[in-house]
């Protein structure tokens, strides 16, 4: 493995850990450039997965630390989508990749909205539904959730957020905690299906794994630190930074290969 090979997984490891554990969107950063290091797009989503796991893991740990984590809910909430990522991760789905990438960018700039238009909703708690029991409702969101993770796993993070604050009442930084802990959950199902498809690239995911612990032990530090409000706005700005990626007014791809030559 070269310098180069080295430098460009350890440093973007650190940023998509920081970017996940804040927000979410950072496995586009990840898989563009295992892509740039010339592994296939399937081989890619396989490998970014190890990433994922031991990121998750160190980000769930520091929550818990700092009492952050309702273990409880999360666990039930991350039963039906380690179910929907078992799934997602086996079935190849037949869709047009450009009007995919259109949808997943519109639904972003309309979560920006909603964070924009009523902040309270994302940074006040509301007890009446953190105390309520899971209901079928949210074990349909979250199996959706989990099977769009188990598929491509970019921007699963939003989602998450989305489904954790708005449908289970908790606000930002303990719906980032509840995020990850589903993340943890259901990335091994997703890693032993690309492993038995021979789609994981073990060098490259465990390289790329020393920057992404270091990534993801600081935000969730930082997250705490910082609260809610702080969390919100990071969330804004990669959002938007997505969907520019999405809808190809910026190319993040581009920019790394740029960075290459």
């Amino acid at each position: 493995m070269t310098w180069f090979e080295i430098i460009s997984l350890t440093v973007s490891g650190a940023l998509v850990g920081f970017i996940n554990t804040l927000a979410g969107g950072g496995s586009i950063i990840s898989l563009a450039v295992l892509m740039m290091l010339g592994l296939p797009p399937n081989v890619a989503n396989g490998t970014n997965r190890i990433g994922v796991f031991l990121q998750t893991l160190t980000a769930a740990a520091s929550f818990k630390q700092k009492k952050v984590l309702d273990l409880r809910k999360a666990f039930w909430l991350s039963v039906p989508a380690v179910v929907g990522s078992v799934i997602g991760a086996w079935v190849a789905v037949d869709i047009n990749e450009q009007a995919f990438e259109i949808a997943v960018g519109i639904i972003l700039i309309i979560m920006m909205i909603f964070i924009l238009y009523d902040p309270s909703r994302w940074i006040s708690e509301r007890k009446e539904l953190i105390e309520a029991r899971i209901s079928v409702k949210q074990i349909l969101i979250f199996f959706l959730i989990g099977l769009y993770g188990g598929f491509i796993q970019v921007g699963v993070g939003y989602f998450l957020l989305a489904g954790v604050v708005l449908g289970a009442g908790y606000e930002l930084v303990k719906a980032n905690a509840i995020k990850v802990f589903v993340v943890l959950l259901y990335t091994p199902f997703t890693i032993i299906i690309f492993l038995i498809n021979n789609q994981i690239h073990w060098a490259y995911g465990l390289m790329m794994t020393v920057g992404t612990i270091a990534g993801s032990y600081i935000a969730a530090h930082i997250a705490v630190k910082k609260g809610a409000k702080f969390v919100q706005w990071v969330i804004i700005v990669v959002i938007l930074l997505t969907a520019a990626d999405l809808f190809d007014f910026i190319s993040i791809k581009g920019i790394i290969l740029s960075l290459k030559t």
